[in-house]
């Protein structure tokens, strides 16, 4: 514990001071053990009475509190009224820092609490079985794994696992050696950008986009440009030819919900080698298909080695876990392991050992075929009660994809919709607007719907009180 004596009366009262201080500024909580007097007395080079009438000094003024055979506490006490200085402004000291501040609020969720139901995209599946399996996962990973450095590229035995993963069940063919493993998507787009653009640099998102990625290229200093959307996904041509970077969710586009067709697949292939420009293709939820004949990601097209393949195993296990894979062009595979080591020397690797267990055990396959058909019930159930509850106020888009629809709502504005959400609040339900999520706002405003964190039940329930919001609303 830091404390200083301010050398004014006797050693007592200088310690009982200067714990009275740190009491009522919030150094020393309300609850918590004051240490012995012999420690103190120790640390401080004071005698033990001195510390032993510092500590009765405190208990007269019910500061604290004696327990016995346990020793001294910090009794609940209000923080000190002592008038605190506001943090002083301090100006920006990199130009990385400056385009940091003039980004817009950063926000990971976690609004919803004190609803009953939050149709919260994001919001994870929970499953027992996983939640058991990965425990013991981890006690043996934790056992058997060397406490030395891992490779920055990620185990061997792990990348080896998500080469055959991704043959199966994204058609993608990987060279293990092309797999970096990462700290999730986030840091795969902005080691991306470390290697592939220069302060300035143009990068093409889809219109509409995932915020948090378009924040990562703005901070890195990239010249960010939005390219509208239709039915069929990116329209490619109208990418600027300068863009050396292209962000796109092809299998799932983020927030729509929209399949990239296979013509513009092809077309934003023959785009990337004419304009040696790079594709980064977000495949967040490409597992999630509930399709008989599931679209293959656009890297099992790529001939000409242009596309830095991401998944995550963040919509498949739980966000926490903070682990995904790049596969990288041949070309770049050194530029991203290098990059890798510097920002972080990389990801734990009792964690990615714990993963490569779930692989071996064939725990992670199970769980993914049992996830797919529980959603599929929920995204049922959804639908459902959206026909049921809000037929003619809500159009749902039939995305056969992921953990959300887009639930459009005709004849709204951003103001009808922000009354909506707000009505629906009141009666605990979370409701959360696209619109956002658009630089172009959209014909029509609508809701982005997830389904995933809701038992059918529930979505029954939430899908009932959002007809009667609807019904409700002049």
């Amino acid at each position: 514990m830091h404390l200083q004596l301010d050398n004014k009366g006797p050693k007592h009262e200088q310690l009982a001071r200067s714990l009275r201080l740190a009491i009522r500024s919030g150094q020393l909580l309300s609850g918590s053990k004051l240490p012995s007097t012999r420690m103190l007395s120790e640390n401080l080079g004071l005698s033990r009475n001195t510390v032993l009438r510092a500590y009765e000094q405190l208990r007269i003024e019910r500061l604290g509190v004696m327990r016995e055979g346990s020793g001294t506490y910090v009794n609940d006490v209000p923080l000190s009224q002592v008038p605190v200085a506001p943090p002083r402004r301090v100006e920006a000291q990199s130009a990385f820092a400056a385009r940091l501040r003039d980004l817009p609020p950063i926000t990971l969720g976690g609004g919803g609490a004190g609803l009953r139901y939050d149709l919260q995209y994001g919001a994870p599946l929970v499953n027992t079985k996983l939640v058991s399996a990965w425990s013991t996962a981890l006690a043996t990973a934790a056992a058997t794994t060397s406490t030395g450095y891992p490779h920055p590229q990620g185990l061997p035995e792990l990348r080896e696992a998500i080469a055959r993963f991704l043959a199966t069940w994204r058609g993608v063919v990987a060279n293990p050696r092309d797999i970096v493993v990462v700290s999730g998507t986030q840091q795969a787009l902005s080691l991306s950008a470390r290697v592939l653009l220069d302060v300035g640099a143009m990068a093409a998102m889809e219109d509409p986009c995932y915020e948090l990625a378009s924040h990562a290229l703005r901070a890195h200093g990239a010249d960010v440009v939005g390219v509208r959307t239709d039915d069929e996904g990116l329209v490619v041509d109208e990418l600027p030819r300068q863009a050396r970077l292209v962000h796109v969710t092809p299998s799932h586009q983020f927030p729509a919900g929209l399949t990239m067709s296979l013509r513009r697949r092809r077309q934003l292939l023959r785009f990337a080698e004419e304009n040696s420009s790079w594709i980064f293709e977000d495949d967040y939820d490409g597992e999630l298909s509930y399709s008989a004949t599931p679209i293959a990601a656009l890297r099992s097209l790529d001939t000409g080695d242009r596309v830095i393949y991401v998944g995550s195993f963040s919509k498949m296990m739980f966000p926490s876990l903070r682990l995904a894979y790049v596969v990288c062009p041949a070309g770049l595979r050194k530029d991203f392991i290098r990059a890798k080591m510097l920002e972080d020397l990389g990801c734990p690797a009792i964690e990615q050992a714990a993963m490569h267990l779930l692989f071996k055990r064939g725990a992670f396959e199970r769980h993914l075929g049992a996830t797919v058909l529980e959603l599929r019930r929920r995204r049922s159930s959804l639908l459902g009660g959206l026909a049921r509850h809000a037929a003619g106020r809500i159009e749902a888009d039939d995305s056969q994809l992921g953990m959300h629809v887009v639930g459009w709502l005709p004849g709204f504005d951003a103001a009808r919709v922000d009354r909506l959400v707000a009505s629906a609040r009141l009666r605990g339900l979370g409701l959360h607007p696209v619109h956002p999520y658009y630089r172009v706002p959209p014909p029509r405003p609508g809701l982005l719907l997830g389904f995933a964190g809701l038992f059918p039940s529930q979505i029954e329930e939430a899908t009932r009180i959002l007809g009667d919001c609807l019904r409700a609303l002049p």
